[in-house]
């Protein structure tokens, strides 16, 4: 037996469930999990003596539909590896986008909020680049928060987490310059839309909104972000990509100034920003 032998032979498994090249990367995303081995090794035909049991025991949870960054327990943001699992979102590469915004527009020393904190990737990865800023993450999720607090824990990340909802009316919250979310905002009617590897295993709580109240949390931040953002504030939204022009116009109605709908990488609208004008009372 060797590996590229094995290598063809999930691949064909997987292509039942994913397209080809990323049945490709799956495969090759166990290997270097389980084996040690990169494409090269693949391609130089190693031998293997045996299938390690826990290699198939994730090609077996892989076939079943189980998201490999769960069967992994980690996902990739920003160049770094965050724990993730069941009732954490995964974390995707448009919040990447969202992070590197705010790193190219904002420096200096300020108070950062993020709301719906999950796995913690935002407020670490901000923590961690933007040395000067003091972060905080919410989230109402007990289990989301202790996966944020271990993934702050391994890179030494300072920042404080809230158990909260932002739904809640009054969160008591401290003055901030920024606050930033990714919250749920996929439609009821969209699960026909999206992979079934996502409805079973991700939870549900971060990811969808009511059909007839799409913009549910956008407007809870927004009025915390009137009432807890520093005048002239930043407040950050990744949005849903049918949904930029009702963001700006909420947001413009709230009172924020300067609200921008930004594009990403794929051409989708992706992020709507803007500063709060309310002056202090």
């Amino acid at each position: 037996m060797n590996l590229r032998e094995v290598y063809k032979a999930y691949v064909s498994q997987l292509i039942s469930l994913y397209p080809d090249t990323e049945a490709r990367s799956l495969v090759m995303w166990l290997f270097e999990a389980y084996l040690s081995v990169d494409r090269k090794d693949v391609l130089n035909n190693q031998p293997i003596l045996q299938i390690p049991e826990d290699l198939q025991n994730a090609m077996n949870k892989l076939m079943a539909g189980e998201p490999i960054q769960y069967i992994l327990e980690k996902a990739p943001f920003y160049g770094r590896e965050f724990r993730v699992g069941p009732g954490v979102l995964i974390p995707r590469n448009e919040t990447e986008e969202l992070v590197q915004l705010i790193l190219q527009n904002h420096k200096g020393k300020m108070k950062v909020l993020d709301l719906g904190t999950g796995s913690g990737c935002i407020a670490i990865t901000l923590a961690l680049e933007w040395a000067e800023a003091e972060v905080s993450g919410l989230d109402i999720s007990e289990q989301a928060l202790a996966v944020a607090n271990e993934n702050a824990a391994k890179y030494a990340a300072k920042l404080n987490f809230i158990k909260a909802d932002v739904l809640q009316k009054d969160l008591n919250l401290e003055k901030f310059d920024l606050m930033v979310s990714n919250p749920p905002y996929v439609l009821e009617k969209e699960r026909t839309l999206m992979q079934a590897n996502v409805l079973k295993h991700e939870p549900e709580l971060a990811l969808f909104v009511p059909d007839e109240d799409p913009l549910r949390f956008y407007k809870a931040i927004c009025l915390h972000a009137k009432e807890s953002l520093h005048p002239n504030g930043f407040l950050f939204f990744e949005i849903n990509e049918a949904f930029g022009p009702e963001v700006v116009s909420m947001m413009n109605s709230e009172g924020f100034g300067e609200v921008r709908l930004v594009q990403d990488i794929n051409g989708k609208d992706r992020i709507v920003y803007g500063q709060v004008q309310q002056t202090e009372s």
